[in-house]
C-alpha cells in the first residue's frame, strides 16, 4: 500500500503556501474520522516516521468511547500503533478556514509494518489481495444519499427540513428527481462540486432524492475500490463542511424521519479479467450477465443475512427497513429491477454489473465493500448457483426475511463461516465487540415514545 512520500509532501505545501495545517485521519469502525492536527513543519516527519495512534481508536464506539471487550484498550495497555500516511490523500479542505487546512488520510500497521488487523482500510485490502489471487480486479461506484436539515429544532426539539436559500420556504413534498428543488440549493451543491473538484474527488451526478431535502450524489466507477472507499469516506466530511458554511446539517443518518425514505449507499460492481475484460458480461449479449456474474449474485445472496451487521451497523440503521420506501428485505435479484436487493441495471452489455441496494448511508465504506467482495469469492469459488431473478414486485411476492434487529445481525454475523474466514476473526471478535456495548448503552435508555404509550395505560 504504497505512502505518502517527503518529496511528495513538500512539492504539495510549495504549491500551497498558504496552508498552515493538515489533519491526519483515519476511519474507525463507525465511518468516523478521528485522527490528529499537526502544523505545516511536522508534515515531513509524518512521511518519514508515520504518526503514532492507539490501537484502540478501532474500539471506539459512536460517542467515542473505548469498548473494552474488544480487546484493544488497557488489556494492552491501550498501546500505540503506527500509522502511515496514504499516497494521493493529501489535499486542501476548502470549506474550512479560508482554505488554510489540509487533510491526509493514515492507515494503520503493526510494528513489522504488516497491516493492522482491525484497520478497516486494511480488512478491504486483505479482499482485494484474495480477488487478485484468483485474476480479477473490481470495478466499483458508490451513491450516497443524505438529508439537509435546518440547524433549527421544532418547538418539540425535532428535526426539520431546512428553508430553501431562494424562496425562503421549507421543503415539504418528495419532488424526486426535481431539477427545480436542485436549483433552490444550487448554491450549497456548486459549492459541493468545486471542493470535491479542488479534492479531486469524480463526482458523476447529482439528484433530488424522494424526501423533503433529501439528495443523492454518485461518485465515479474506478477499478482502484480503496480510493473508491477513500473517496466516499472524504465526501462525506465535504459535504458536512459545506453544509454548515450554508447554514445547513447534513446527515447520512440511515432513518432520520420515521414517515420519510431512509438513506441509502448503493455500490455498482464489475468484475475484470486480467486482460482487462468485464468478466460479468455474457458473450451472448445476455441482460443478466455471465455465469460468473450469477455465481457472484448467488454469493452475495447467501451472505447477504450475515452481512447485514455491516450494512446496518448502529440501532437507527434498522427503522429503515421499512416496506414501500425501496428498501430490499430479502435476499432477491432481478434485471433493471429497483424492488430486489441485488439490481442488474440496464445498458450496454460491456458495463453489465451488479447493484448492491441494501447498505444505509451510514455503513463504514471499507467495510461494505470488504463484505461484498468477499461475497462474490464466496459465490465464485464455491461455484454457486443463484435463484431465478425476479420479475415485478419483490415487495409483493416474498416476505421479508433479512434481519431486523440489530441482535440478530450480529449473530448471524458473529457464526457465519465464510465471513469469519475472509475478515478474520480478530476482526470479527472486535467488530461484533464494539457493536454489542453500544447496543447495551442504547438499550438503556427509554425513548418518549415509551414514556407515551406506556407509562400511565399499563
Amino acid at each position: 500500500m504504497p505512502s505518502l512520500s517527503a518529496d511528495q509532501a513538500r512539492v504539495f505545501l510549495e504549491r500551497h503556501p498558504d496552508i498552515d495545517s493538515i489533519d491526519l485521519l483515519i476511519s474507525d469502525l463507525n465511518g468516523v474520522m478521528r485522527g490528529k492536527r499537526i502544523p505545516r513543519g511536522n508534515l515531513d516527519k509524518v512521511c518519514q516516521l508515520g504518526v503514532n495512534l492507539p490501537a484502540s481508536v478501532f474500539a471506539l464506539d459512536i460517542n467515542g468511547h473505548t469498548i473494552e471487550t474488544t480487546g484493544l484498550g488497557l488489556a494492552i495497555g491501550d498501546s500505540d500503533r503506527v500509522c502511515r500516511p496514504i499516497a494521493d490523500t493529501l489535499m486542501q479542505t476548502p470549506w474550512l478556514r479560508g482554505g488554510r487546512q489540509a487533510q491526509l488520510l493514515m492507515t494503520m500497521v503493526e510494528p513489522d509494518e504488516s497491516p493492522f488487523f482491525a484497520d478497516p482500510r486494511q480488512v478491504l485490502s486483505r479482499q482485494l489481495e484474495r480477488l487478485r489471487r484468483r485474476g480479477l480486479t473490481p470495478v466499483v461506484a458508490v451513491e450516497m444519499e443524505f438529508y439537509l436539515l435546518d440547524r433549527e429544532r421544532t418547538p418539540e426539539g425535532l428535526i426539520q427540513p431546512p428553508r430553501s436559500p431562494r424562496s425562503g420556504e421549507r421543503a415539504t413534498q418528495s419532488q424526486l428527481y426535481s431539477i427545480g428543488e436542485l436549483d433552490e440549493y444550487a448554491d450549497f451543491l456548486e459549492d459541493v462540486q468545486r471542493s470535491a473538484h479542488c479534492q479531486n474527488l469524480p463526482l458523476d451526478t447529482t439528484l433530488k432524492e424522494c424526501a423533503p431535502g433529501q439528495f443523492e450524489i454518485t461518485l465515479g466507477h474506478g477499478d482502484d475500490v480503496l480510493k473508491a472507499c477513500d473517496n466516499a469516506v472524504l465526501l462525506k466530511r465535504l459535504i458536512k463542511g459545506v453544509a454548515l458554511n450554508h447554514g445547513f446539517e447534513a446527515t447520512f443518518m440511515a432513518k432520520p424521519y420515521g414517515l420519510e425514505a431512509g438513506n441509502g449507499t448503493h455500490v455498482h460492481l464489475s468484475m475484470l479479467d486480467d486482460r482487462g475484460r468485464n468478466v460479468f458480461a455474457a458473450e451472448n449479449g445476455d441482460p443478466l450477465g455471465s455465469e460468473t456474474l450469477h455465481r457472484a449474485v448467488a454469493g452475495m445472496l447467501d451472505l447477504m443475512p450475515a452481512a447485514m451487521a455491516i450494512c446496518a451497523p448502529n440501532l437507527n440503521s434498522f427503522r429503515r427497513f421499512q416496506p414501500g420506501l425501496y428498501v430490499p428485505m430479502t435476499p432477491t435479484w432481478g434485471f433493471d429491477n429497483r424492488s430486489v436487493a441485488l439490481r442488474i441495471p440496464s445498458g450496454s452489455n460491456e458495463a453489465r454489473r451488479i447493484e448492491h441496494r441494501v447498505a444505509g448511508a451510514d455503513v463504514n465504506p471499507y467495510l461494505l465493500l470488504a463484505v461484498l467482495l468477499a461475497s462474490i469469492e464466496h459465490g465464485v469459488g464455491q461455484q454457486l448457483i443463484p435463484p431465478v431473478p425476479v420479475e415485478g414486485n419483490a415487495y409483493e411476492q416474498f416476505e421479508p426475511t433479512l434481519a431486523n434487529s440489530w441482535h440478530q445481525a450480529l449473530e448471524l454475523f458473529e457464526a457465519s463461516e465464510p465471513l469469519r474466514d475472509a475478515l478474520g476473526s480478530d476482526f470479527v471478535h472486535v467488530f461484533v465487540a464494539n457493536r454489542r456495548a453500544e447496543r447495551e448503552q442504547a438499550m438503556q435508555t427509554v425513548s418518549q415514545l415509551e414514556y407515551s404509550w406506556y407509562l400511565r395505560h399499563v
